[in-house]
């Protein structure tokens, strides 16, 4: 979405280049950006690509194109050449015009429907052990990318696919048989994934045990890992559960039970949800009709020993087993199945796999077979691959047992924040219970804004007492203002339905609190295009250090004229609107009073 003074700028611009230079310039050369805050004016056109045609330099260029719209367009008030970049200054009537045409309306910012369907798969846990750091970013990631399609008019399924099967389950089962005497998060009094995981802890630590036992016994490393008893146990139990032993899919319901109880707190606490859930005990045995399909149509080879393969050298990637010779699956045979069961089941035109960036090779593999076997739905799949998680102490681990907790973090957050908020005094007045929510919501705002405003391909450094911060480019910098707005506008008695007289000139905090707020459709347009909440975190933290320089720079409750007054009120309610809005998209809730 391209607001629609610039639409008219480039529109005139071409017909300046025409009327100047006899020339036609298409609308893909041209660049209009804001312009930079050193600079005056609010929009700039970058005057390099129109020389080829006026065969004059820059700013000779630029001053004759300036000239030109100017005598055009009522709403230039003036502008300025600086080397090749033509700034252009918008009168106050067109910024108070925007104001109330637009932005004070309410469906402003609001997109109508698409007519798209997408699905966004994120979270995927296993079920042998509690959400981490990185399940965080994940699970942040991808409830905020489907928030912004769905406000951007797409039709969209939240979806988790949960890893619920394989020998990572099974090593937890056995460790608990062994030595778990029973014990259930009732009488532990622990979460039940916190329970499942402590067992998967116990097991590896044992399994460690008997690795070094066979070293020293003259076993390699290699053949220790495959023989030690325990290991091989699991292995037994595993063929035992895929052939539907009762004794042992008894206790896989049970601990999985558990477990699902421990996720739902914890999705819960972080605020995500989800519409569709899929279990990979449903699912790991499809595919395989896939592979036939793909042997039918030349796009999959047998080897010698059975083995089902595609060759991608051709494409620059290499040769990728997709079948094992004694016909059982690998991982991406059963990713093929669930991608054709998903379609299926929603027939979406874009589905969204929410993981992390080791996984960047599975998926270009995983994509390219579905184009090569010529499915209509292959261009619509995306891999919003992502960064790591890093904590100051280093890198987390999990099978160590000093994995960085979810619940841990959260917990820590929420401590942090009602520390930090009670040292500034932001709680006079407010009830127990109020404070509680309110810490939370500080804590999760810290949280999630930290994780958020990066965009996801980078690795991220991850600091909770640097983002509990309430000046610096954090969420409880965003929420304070929030506030702070709220409560201006409690103290004017603000109502929507006051009359608005527009001002006949602007201040200068003022046009570009306007300007800054116009941007809103904008940014949710090129978040939604990108799968980037990266860019509305960014956008809202601009919106809140704004309003801060404009509440600061001119008075709101005490202006000279009462309409000045119930001008800057309305511009307040504006704000706080657009940046609860905004907010919310990100997972993020905002404050009444703090």
């Amino acid at each position: 979405m391209v607001n629609t003074i610039q639409q008219q700028l480039i529109y005139h611009t071409q017909q300046a280049v025409k009327a100047l230079y006899d020339s036609d310039i298409p609308e893909n050369q041209l660049t209009i950006q804001e312009t930079r805050k050193e600079f005056e004016g609010q929009l700039t056109i970058v005057v390099f690509p129109i020389t080829r045609f006026s065969k004059k330099s820059p700013e000779v260029t630029g001053a004759e194109i300036g000239a030109y719209l100017k005598e055009q367009l009522p709403e230039l008030a003036a502008f300025n050449t600086i080397k090749g970049f033509l700034n252009l200054s918008l009168s106050d009537a067109y910024w108070t015009d925007v104001f109330k045409t637009h932005i004070i309306g309410e469906s402003f910012g609001k997109f109508p429907s698409n007519g798209s369907k997408v699905m966004v798969e994120y979270s995927s846990p296993n079920t042998n052990k509690p959400l981490h750091l990185g399940h965080i970013r994940n699970n942040l990631l991808g409830y905020s990318v489907a928030e912004i399609l769905k406000a951007y008019g797409y039709e969209v399924i939240k979806a988790n696919l949960v890893n619920d099967r394989g020998i990572h389950i099974c090593k937890s089962m056995l460790a608990w048989q062994r030595w778990g005497n029973g014990e259930t998060p009732e009488s532990s009094g622990l979460k039940g994934d916190h329970l499942v995981g402590k067992y998967y802890v116990q097991f590896d630590k044992a399994y460690k045990q008997e690795i070094d036992e066979l070293m020293s016994q003259g076993f390699s490393e290699e053949e220790a890992k495959k023989q030690a008893p325990i290991i091989r146990e699991a292995q037994a139990m595993l063929q035992r559960w895929e052939a539907g032993d009762e004794s042992v899919i008894t206790l896989w319901k049970l601990m999985n039970g558990w477990v699902y109880a421990g996720f739902e707190q914890t999705y819960d606490r972080l605020g995500v949800d989800f519409d569709k859930y899929y279990y990979e005990s449903d699912t790991y045995l499809l595919g395989k009709d896939i592979i036939q399909e793909g042997l039918d149509k030349g796009v999959f080879f047998r080897k010698a020993d059975n083995s089902v393969w595609i060759d991608l050298t051709g494409d620059g990637l290499d040769e990728k087993l997709v079948l094992r010779g004694d016909g059982t699956s690998v991982y991406i045979t059963q990713d093929l199945g669930t991608a054709q069961l998903k379609y299926n089941d929603f027939q979406m035109d874009e589905s969204i796999y929410v993981v992390g960036n080791e996984q960047d090779y599975h998926f270009k593999v995983l994509f390219l077979i579905f184009q090569k076997l010529g499915k209509p739905w292959a261009s619509g799949l995306f891999h919003l691959s992502y960064g790591m998680v890093d904590l100051p102490s280093g890198k987390m681990k999990s099978r160590e047992g000093t994995v960085v907790d979810a619940d841990d973090l959260m917990d820590e957050m929420y401590q942090t924040a009602k520390k930090r908020t009670e040292e500034l005094g932001k709680t006079e007045g407010l009830s127990d219970t109020e404070k509680e929510y309110l810490y939370h919501i500080i804590g999760m705002g810290a949280l999630k804004y930290f994780l958020l405003k990066v965009e996801p391909k980078k690795r991220l450094l991850f600091d909770p007492n640097e983002s509990i911060d309430f000046q610096g480019h954090t969420g409880p910098f965003i929420q304070y203002t929030h506030a702070r707005i709220k409560s201006v506008l409690t103290k004017g008695a603000y109502s929507l339905d006051t009359p608005l007289v527009m001002p006949a000139t602007l201040a200068s905090s003022e046009r570009d609190l306007i300007q800054l707020l116009y941007n809103y459709p904008v940014i949710i347009e090129a978040s939604a295009k990108e799968f980037s909440p990266a860019q509305l975190a960014n956008y809202c933290y601009e919106v809140a250090k704004q309003y801060n320089k404009f509440y600061h720079e001119e008075s709101i409750l005490k202006a000279d004229e009462e309409e000045l007054r119930v001008f800057r009120l309305h511009l307040s309610s504006a704000t706080a609107r657009i940046l609860a809005g905004g907010m919310k998209l990100l997972g993020i809730a905002v404050p009444e009073r703090m």
